[in-house]
């Protein structure tokens, strides 16, 4: 599956190799959290014919690579992921892809040491807050306008600096064989409740969680998320190292609920077939049915600018999104394209009103979780 960043650590970057070539990574010594890498799961659709071509796409598809220019990507989205996708746009564009892979806080770090110096003409991020944390910085070029009004503007940056590429909402997973929905609570805020104590599960260093928390703060302020936590804590929360594990041991009625993103519900059953388990959506705007994408930007300092921009073009066209819909059961964010057969309508989950862009306060996360002994 995915490599879905899990764990906090000080980074350096371990060599990634390229289809085509070794881009070499350095660390700097700057501290950033983020997370470690869990393997993308495949098992959706091995390949995906879209019905219709990209509006990148050049009228010379087929091109040899590199005949369009060069671009290079930063990409915090794991290669086992997106490299197919990826030799689909150098196919399609005639356009030389150079990717290095990385987790999205690391490579947001990266850049910002970099700065105008860096190689990057785009950054492919799986998480919001690090593309604001950019935007932040001034580091961002303005994308065209018909490309940003391909997406709802809850996904993408209201300046202009970003759009999302797919989407995911956090849900409570839980096993249909111990809970009915009806015993589900109204919010996740509601299970510090004794009732809860010891059945649920989560994932601290997750990224996904953190951006969660994030919101949490953003939403309800500090005092409100840390009395959360300390109260999920001694309610005797069950600690998972990711969201993959929390979904098997729900799966495996080890524990009956769990807090984790709606798509490995999708994962776990394409492996291992039908579940006795359920995404559950907290209703009414409560956070804890937060919706947050993966997304694109191009850098400000790019030297492939044009390249850069067709990239972004390519993740908005019907291949890249029934792409995402259907090898990773995440939210396309175009219209008209179907997502994984059973999965709740974005139109429908109703998660909390919040800029993306104000999720990029990582670290201030990281301090409180850090202070309450979760990392």
């Amino acid at each position: 599956m995915e490599q879905r960043s899990n764990s906090l650590r000080t980074w350096g970057f371990d060599r990634a190799l390229n289809r085509r070539r070794l881009i070499a990574t350095t660390a700097t010594g700057l501290a950033v959290a983020g997370g470690s890498l869990m393997m993308a799961r495949e098992g959706f659709a091995a390949t995906v014919d879209p019905p219709s071509a990209s509006p990148a796409a050049s009228p010379d598809a087929g091109l040899p690579l590199g005949s369009a220019g060069n671009v290079t990507i930063y990409s915090g989205r794991s290669e086992g992921l997106v490299a197919d996708l990826i030799d689909k746009f150098e196919r399609t564009t005639g356009i030389d892809a150079e990717v290095r892979y990385g987790n999205t806080a690391e490579l947001a770090a990266q850049i910002l040491e970099e700065g105008e110096n860096s190689p990057a003409d785009v950054y492919f991020s799986q998480d919001a807050g690090a593309l604001g944390a950019l935007a932040q910085q001034n580091l961002l070029a303005p994308l065209a306008e018909d490309v940003l009004n391909r997406v709802d503007s809850r996904f993408r940056s209201p300046d202009g600096l970003w759009t999302g590429a797919s989407a995911r909402a956090r849900v409570l997973v839980y096993n249909t064989d111990l809970l009915l929905t009806t015993e589900l609570p109204a919010s996740v805020l509601d299970l510090v409740d004794p009732v809860w104590k010891g059945r649920v599960g989560w994932a601290p260093t997750n990224a996904s969680f953190q951006t969660f928390v994030t919101a949490l703060r953003v939403l309800e302020g500090e005092d409100v998320a840390r009395s959360w936590l300390e109260g999920m804590i001694a309610n005797e929360t069950v600690t998972f190292e990711g969201n993959g594990q929390i979904v098997a041991a729900v799966a495996a009625g080890e524990l009956p609920t769990g807090l984790t993103n709606h798509y490995y519900l999708y994962e776990i059953q394409a492996e291992e077939g039908p579940q006795p388990i359920a995404n559950y959506f907290f209703p009414a705007g409560d956070i804890g049915s937060l919706v947050n994408i993966a997304g694109a930007a191009v850098l400000k300092t790019a030297a492939n600018a044009t390249q850069a921009n067709a990239f972004v073009d390519f993740l908005l066209s019907p291949v890249a999104q029934t792409y995402f819909a259907q090898q990773t059961a995440e939210y396309p964010l175009i219209a008209d394209i179907p997502t994984v057969e059973g999965l709740t309508p974005l139109a429908e989950v109703r998660g909390p009103e919040i800029d993306l862009t104000n999720l990029a306060d990582l670290q201030g996360t990281l301090m409180l979780l850090t202070e309450v002994g979760l990392v």
